[in-house]
């Protein structure tokens, strides 16, 4: 006689109300109910309390929003434990007060063992750009190796002892003591050869920080120049791991010369991908003055950035994904790098069929400078944009980043309005720890782009770091990003003053507003501050709960 398996545990039904729920199903919805993984019911108060009974778990919301949770399509996820955990620069405004912050670092107990790792200096915000010297940077740190990312992380400050050890000296990029180019990525995988153990836990950090933060999915945007394939293997196994977590959705940024090739390096990473994306560089960035222009840089004449890929680079790969369906992206920002890209699609196309280069629905990632010609070539391949609002908010407008390195021309910078206008896909993210891990500051540095014709309403922000996220990703449940009945349970609940609509073109705020709009309400987010999360769920998982959400 043998036993009989045991029963499957019953599956957990849970009903939140009292609250606002962000649904396309019902915009004057306050309460959802969620059985095991997927979203069951949305609705009413009224028809809330007819339906629960003891069997549910009853969450009282107390007036909380819940809506979707957000995706970020363009995160690295171990540096942004290591800038957490690490020397945070952000804030100097010296070479001096650079200098002091590492010094101190480097005697704390916590940054005791292996290279000083920090990241956020920004020379373009002090009164004296000057940088400290290698021999200056290895000094404050008592003869330690020291790597020190510049807030775009396209460029470094390395000690001495760390451009020894990485072998700098004659690479492409290594005059003075901020590295860029070859030498920047030898200084870069040099500083990270860190054993597995560490490198999850500064993914373990980077995970937390985000489902704090509302986050349920993070486009992981990894290639050989940033990380290992160990890293990228770790990054992913979080998926199917014990632990409550946001989704990783993988990308490898690698060069692929021809279909053959394409698929021997998806088959030596050991981890399916959603593409050989991401970061995949074209050129490089404007605060590091490698984004590659069609004109001088305003503050460098002579100085127009740097193409690492050539068009027939860049058409081979695009011809040899698209010929495997698979997504192939670049990292493209300046105006001449995405005409480099533009004519890669074109002779792509010309090789294997338009109709195969758009089916395969290839992303590039930031486009930061792209005129309306440039727009509508994006448009007729379908191309998705996956870009970072805060930028803008950091960096655009005034006497910024953009008016010095750019002048005029900032004007053309993330123009999302534009690409939305043009029917372009576009999905939104941060590029942590570039950006932080903060979604609604995002929504609310596109309603307020510095170029108010670039200006784009709360509702296509928020659907831009929610469902469209899930797009790009070519996610298979064409029901992500959304609260409706059988969609995935993945959402965030938050603390909110007021909900509204806020669009970029006051003439239609009233109407919006109104109840035969039937137009969702999201946070109002002019006041400056962030709701404040109060819990994240993914598939049915608590990821993160504040202890304010309750019984």
């Amino acid at each position: 006689m043998t036993d009989s398996p045991a029963a499957p545990a019953p599956r957990k039904v849970t009903l939140y109300r009292n609250g606002s729920v962000y649904t396309a199903a019902d915009p004057f919805a306050t309460a959802m109910l969620v059985d095991g993984d997927t979203v069951a019911w949305v609705g009413s108060e009224q028809a809330a309390t007819s339906i629960a009974d003891s069997s549910m778990e009853v969450i009282d919301l107390q007036g909380a929003l819940l809506a979707p949770g957000f995706v970020d399509s363009h995160v690295h996820v171990t540096e942004t434990g290591i800038a957490l955990a690490g020397l945070q620069l952000a804030g100097v405004r010296s070479a001096t007060e650079l200098l002091d912050a590492l010094a101190a670092f480097s005697l704390s107990a916590s940054s005791a063992d292996g290279p000083v790792l920090g990241h956020g200096w920004d020379e373009s915000t002090w009164s004296d750009p000057t940088l400290p010297t290698r021999d200056d940077i290895e000094r404050a740190a008592g003869g330690r190796q020291v790597y020190l990312s510049r807030v775009d992380v396209h460029s470094a400050l390395v000690s001495s002892s760390l451009a020894a050890s990485a072998g700098l000296d004659g690479l492409d990029g290594a005059a003075g003591s901020q590295v860029k180019r070859g030498a920047h990525t030898a200084a870069r995988l040099a500083a990270r050869q860190l054993p597995a153990d560490t490198l999850r836990t500064y993914q373990r950090r980077a995970l937390a920080e985000a489902a704090a933060n509302g986050y349920v999915a993070l486009a992981e945007m990894a290639a050989p120049h940033i990380g290992s394939i160990e890293d990228l293997q770790l990054a992913t196994a979080w998926n199917e791991g014990p632990d409550a977590v946001p989704e990783i959705l993988p990308y490898w940024g690698e060069l692929a010369t021809s279909q053959e090739h394409a698929q021997s390096i998806l088959a030596d990473l050991g981890v399916s991908v959603l593409g050989l994306a991401g970061d995949l560089n074209i050129d490089g960035s404007i605060g590091s003055r490698t984004a590659s222009l069609r004109a001088d840089y305003a503050d460098a004449p002579g100085e127009r950035g740097n193409l690492y890929l050539s068009v027939a680079e860049a058409a081979a790969h695009l011809a040899a994904c698209s010929l495997l369906g698979i997504q192939a992206g670049f990292h493209v920002i300046g105006d001449a790098g995405l005409d480099a890209a533009l004519d890669a699609l074109d002779l792509a196309a010309a090789e294997v069929g338009e109709q195969r280069v758009r089916a395969a629905g290839h992303r590039f990632e930031h486009v930061e400078l792209a005129d309306p010609a440039a727009i509508s070539r994006l448009a007729r391949y379908s191309v998705t944009v996956s870009a970072q609002p805060v930028f803008d908010a950091l960096w655009g407008g005034g006497n910024g980043l953009y008016q010095q390195r750019l002048g005029s021309r900032q004007l053309g910078m993330n123009a999302f309005g534009s690409l939305y206008a043009a029917g372009v896909p576009i999905c939104f993210g941060s590029d942590s720890p570039v950006t932080p891990l903060r979604p609604w500051s995002s929504v609310r540095a596109c309603l307020q782009h510095t170029n108010p014709a670039e200006q784009i309403s709360a509702r296509a922000a928020f659907l831009g770091h929610t469902r469209a996220g899930w797009r790009a990703a070519r996610y298979p449940n064409p029901m992500a990003g959304q609260l409706v009945p059988g969609a995935p349970a993945s959402f965030a609940v938050w603390e909110v003053e007021e909900l509204m609509v806020q669009v970029a073109d006051g003439r239609v705020q009233s109407w919006s507003t109104d109840p035969r709009a039937r137009t969702p309400l999201l946070p109002a987010l002019d006041t400056g501050s962030d709701p404040a999360c109060l819990l994240t769920v993914r598939d049915g998982r608590e990821l993160y709960a504040s202890g304010a959400v309750g019984a």
